[in-house]
């Protein structure tokens, strides 16, 4: 006769018995599609003494994951993906039970506390209580937590070094990091702000939505020309999150002394003919040394303090109507397979969330 579960451990809240979560069913000859993943019946995990179980309410979709799937880069902050593993991933939810030491006091998060942690694509997880992040109730929606501003404000303080009246540069412009970036940048001061995007549709929510003075559109003629024509007096600050072309024609637009901030790869992350594991480039070493230029790659930091500071940075301004959240919210674990393969083939604007 089988054995019965272990109880959870105490306090909890009422609690089924199923989860479901997303797995990698197949490796892909070229881009992931949606038949590559499988949704999963499986067991309420039952959290340990160090960690907490938390219900997830949304989770976000990027496309960083192809590089995961492809066997991933050494140095990246996640694992590499095999068949069968489930996907992992930026997480918003609620605790809804803690382990023993989790729940000592002063040991963690308490039950009923919304966390901000990295196990999503799954509809419970077990998260090690130190690696959750407190959220609080000061936004109004708790899917705001899911945006990629305080990246995209490291890189344009601590390496774009945006000041008063620059021209910035951002490449993807309409992504999860891009569509933070460019009003961040316009927060900062800067006097012209110029996106990128491979869709002509976009580029027109790029100005209309997001305050973008000119978009250059891949595929629409030369991007030098675009450029010059966008940014006539060169560019000061480069926020790539693209590489390829774009960077290379931002490197001949750019100024004596640009600042170019490295903190993606979707040329070579959603490169069919590519495993997602490397963006080849061919850049013109001369326009880097006679102008002066700085390129520096750059991650999220770890940095409690300043990622706080930010955090009542983004507040204020989503309240004074500064800045927004653009996003885009999919229902549902069974949509989540499709939803991917659309963001791998660049299909939606901002960041991409499934809510459960």
């Amino acid at each position: 006769m089988p054995s019965s579960p272990p109880p959870l451990p105490s306090p909890s809240l009422a609690l089924p018995r199923g989860s479901r979560e997303v797995r990698l069913a197949a490796l892909p000859a070229g881009l992931p599609e949606a038949a590559h993943f499988e949704v999963v019946e499986t067991s309420v995990p039952v959290p340990g003494p160090d960690e907490v179980l938390v219900r997830n309410r949304y989770f976000h979709v990027f496309p960083a994951l192809r590089t995961l799937i492809g066997g991933g880069v050494e140095g990246a902050p996640f694992p590499p993906l095999r068949v069968g593993d489930p996907l992992f991933g930026a997480a918003v939810g609620e605790v809804v039970a803690v382990g023993a030491a989790a729940g000592a006091p002063g040991g963690g998060p308490h039950v009923g506390d919304m966390v901000h942690h990295y196990l999503g694509w799954r509809a419970y997880a077990a998260v090690p209580a130190a690696a959750c992040r407190p959220l609080g109730d000061a936004l109004p929606d708790p899917v705001a937590h899911l945006a990629q501003g305080w990246t995209a404000w490291h890189a344009l303080t601590r390496v774009g070094d945006v000041r008063t009246g620059d021209t910035v540069f951002v490449t993807g412009g309409a992504g999860s990091l891009g569509s933070m970036a460019g009003q961040i940048a316009r927060l900062l001061g800067a006097g012209r702000v110029v996106g990128g995007t491979g869709s002509p549709g976009k580029a027109e929510r790029m100005t209309a939505e997001l305050g973008y003075d000119a978009v250059v559109v891949r595929g629409a003629g030369p991007l030098s020309e675009q450029l010059a024509q966008a940014a006539p007096g060169g560019l000061d600050v480069v926020f790539d999150t693209v590489g390829g072309e774009e960077l290379r024609a931002a490197l001949g637009a750019a100024r004596t002394g640009a600042r170019f901030a490295l903190v993606g790869a979707l040329s070579g992350q959603l490169a069919p003919e590519l495993d997602g594991t490397s963006a080849p480039v061919e850049l013109d070493t001369f326009a880097l040394i006679v102008k002066n230029i700085t390129l520096r790659g750059t991650t999220t930091p770890d940095e409690p303090q300043g990622q706080s500071d930010w955090n009542e940075r983004f507040i204020r301004s989503l309240r004074s109507g500064e800045i927004t959240f653009p996003h885009t919210r999919v229902a549902g674990m069974e949509a989540a397979p499709r939803t991917l393969e659309e963001v791998f083939r660049g299909r939606h604007f901002g960041t991409v969330v499934v809510e459960l």
